[in-house]
């Protein structure tokens, strides 16, 4: 005879304790009355021992005032701070990255989104294993009585199989898709040891099994679980499917894993503790961290679901894991601590990211070299040495000027309508490659895809920038018009139209001579003449050097005046668009630091 606990806390003796027929119906023909579809109430084959239908439906409503009364998880301060730290950083990153980059991200949100909403007082516990491993016997050993089917035959568990401890978990069952058909009730005796109030445990079916959908059905609950039992055997605890698709991928959910080693009773000897030490080394091998002398980490144990032996230890540990109700919590900062490890290569840099003060220099001084601020600096000072030549040069060497340009008509003209159109390709390219290589600079250091972003901003910013530096030439080029004169300019030319005036009055005073009309006198107009000659020559020469300061300072300010327009051009089309991008990444690296948890101190 075997005591099977109800949903009121009675018992109820039966003989072959079987689950509630799959139609839902009794022994007896008669329907059998079902709780809240959580839990399928267990009952006696024996006709004169079944709850009555209203005595059912009655625990079943207590059963969801229980439900209602019961909150939802409630997570800590510093992993609410982290979840909402990964919420902004999917917002800011969904026009930089893809979906797929983001998707772990966003299940990670919604897991832990859905699993708040849920009962804090329950923790759901998988039993995860391969074929053959026992996990179905380990599991009827837990609940207290054969809820699993056992046997020989493969894959034996075909869907998962859930027992609960504790009502109200309905909605947890729901969520992982578990009808409740397949939802038991384990046996609770004073004999049986620790309890395990709040404990859902689910059977999974075998993560190797032949049948698809088994394996598909394993890999979606396990994302869904508070904690996970492994289950190996003394054959296959080293199988290489098991530790590469599995254990090693979550190595960071250490703190809610158990591994168990079942079927001790088939190793002779110390056999077990040798075998037990060789799989600590292979879960340290996969970077599973071992609960070790007080240390949070995996909890690895050996025992047999056959004769019991063990068994009693792990319900003591699951007593202890599922009364701290922490489990929801740790798994849930362990999918976070895993999708930013998954994330880490697209934020996370390693190095010192952004435009140095030298790049941005070295990209004002491409810009100005393609704009020809330099050739225009000259080109003003050569302008204004020009007008100072005519302003103070001789009458004679200006006539002589004419002359040339007269003799030459429209030379000077052609040569300048041929400049611009050869330089032009040449002035293109310059930009295009300053702009390349400010890009490659600002993206040197960043993660591929905010490399690119940045990329793409500066070429975007390229966009017409040549056509703009043209409009800039024009306007602060060479000024239009006489460059300005410098106060001494008109002393310079009275000193020179009095040497010209000696000239013409020595030359007539020897033409006068010559005809008879002054006594001869060689003496004053020569000497008229001489100082004339002389005299134009040097003080145009005087105001060349006095012009070479003032007509430099001219060249230089026009070459500064273009160089600031070409690169205050470039910063608007350029540099502000690619700093924009490296402050948007910088936001997103503060928030994944938070997501990861560690201080963004010194960053």
């Amino acid at each position: 005879m075997t005591a099977v606990t109800d949903h009121t806390g009675g018992q109820e003796p039966a003989n072959h304790a079987r689950v509630a027929g799959d139609e839902g119906q009794d022994a007896a023909g008669g329907e059998r009355v079902w709780d809240d579809g959580l839990i399928a109430r267990r009952g006696g084959e024996g006709t004169g021992n079944q709850m009555p239908a209203r005595g059912a439906q009655g625990a079943g409503n207590q059963m969801h005032a229980r439900s209602a009364q019961g909150g939802g998880t409630t997570y800590a301060a510093p992993l609410r701070a982290r979840l909402d730290a990964l919420r902004e950083l999917v917002g800011l990153s969904r026009t930089r990255l893809d979906g797929r980059t983001l998707a772990e991200a966003g299940r990670v949100l919604d897991q832990a989104a859905a699993r708040r909403e849920l009962s804090d007082r329950h923790t759901v516990v998988a039993i995860a294993g391969a074929t053959g491993s026992g996990k179905s016997s380990l599991f009827n050993a837990l609940a207290g009585v054969a809820i699993s089917e056992t046997g020989v035959r493969r894959p034996t568990t075909a869907a998962p199989l859930a027992c609960s401890w504790t009502d109200g978990a309905a909605n947890l069952l729901d969520r992982l898709g578990i009808p409740g058909r397949l939802r038991r009730r384990p046996l609770q005796s004073p004999g049986q040891g620790a309890r395990l109030d709040g404990l859902v445990l689910v059977d999974l079916p075998d993560h190797d099994s032949a049948a698809v959908e088994h394996r598909e059905q394993v890999d979606r609950i396990l994302t869904l679980v508070d904690a996970v039992i492994w289950v190996v055997d003394p054959e296959k605890y080293a199988d290489a499917v098991l530790h590469e698709r599995y254990l090693r991928p979550m190595a960071g959910h250490a703190e809610v894993t158990f591994v168990v080693l079942n079927q001790t009773d088939r190793l002779p000897g110390d056999a077990a503790d040798q075998v037990l030490d060789d799989l600590r080394r292979l879960l340290d091998d996969d970077g599973i961290a071992l609960g070790e002398h007080g240390e949070p980490g995996a909890t690895v144990l050996a025992l047999s679901a056959f004769t019991g032996e063990g068994v009693g230890e792990l319900r003591e540990l699951l007593s202890q894991f599922v009364a701290e109700r922490g489990a929801p919590a740790r798994r849930i900062s362990a999918d976070l601590d895993t999708a930013a490890a998954r994330l880490r290569p697209v934020y996370a840099s390693g190095q010192r990211v952004g435009l140095s003060e030298r790049a941005r220099e070295e990209f004002a001084d491409r810009l100005a070299e393609a704009v020809g601020a330099t050739a225009t600096g000259e080109a003003a000072e050569r302008a204004w040495r020009r007008n100072a030549g005519r302003a103070c040069g001789t009458p004679w060497l200006r006539l002589w000027r004419w002359y040339e340009a007269q003799r030459i008509p429209g030379g000077s003209s052609r040569a300048v309508s041929t400049t611009p159109a050869e330089e032009e390709p040449t002035a293109r390219q310059r930009v295009e490659q300053a702009v390349r290589i400010v890009g490659d600079e600002a993206a040197a250091g960043l993660p591929a895809p905010w490399g690119q972003a940045v990329r793409e901003a500066a070429a975007r910013g390229s966009a017409g920038l040549p056509e703009a530096l043209d409009e800039l030439a024009v306007r602060a080029g060479v000024p239009s018009g006489r460059p300005p004169r410098p106060g001494w300019w008109p002393m310079a030319v009275l000193f020179q139209a009095a040497m010209t005036l000696l000239q013409i009055v020595g030359g007539l005073w020897l033409v006068g001579q010559i005809i008879g009309f002054f006594d001869p006198n060689l003496g004053v107009p020569v000497l008229l003449m001489a100082s004339g000659i002389v005299g134009g020559p040097c003080v145009e020469w005087a105001c060349r050097m006095a012009a070479r300061g003032p007509a430099r300072r001219y060249g230089l300010e026009a070459e500064r005046r273009l160089r600031e327009a070409a690169s205050g051009c470039g910063r608007a089309r350029v540099l502000d668009p690619v700093a924009a991008e490296l402050l948007r990444y910088r936001e997103v690296r503060e928030q994944y630091v938070r997501v990861t948890g560690l201080s963004t101190t010194g960053r």
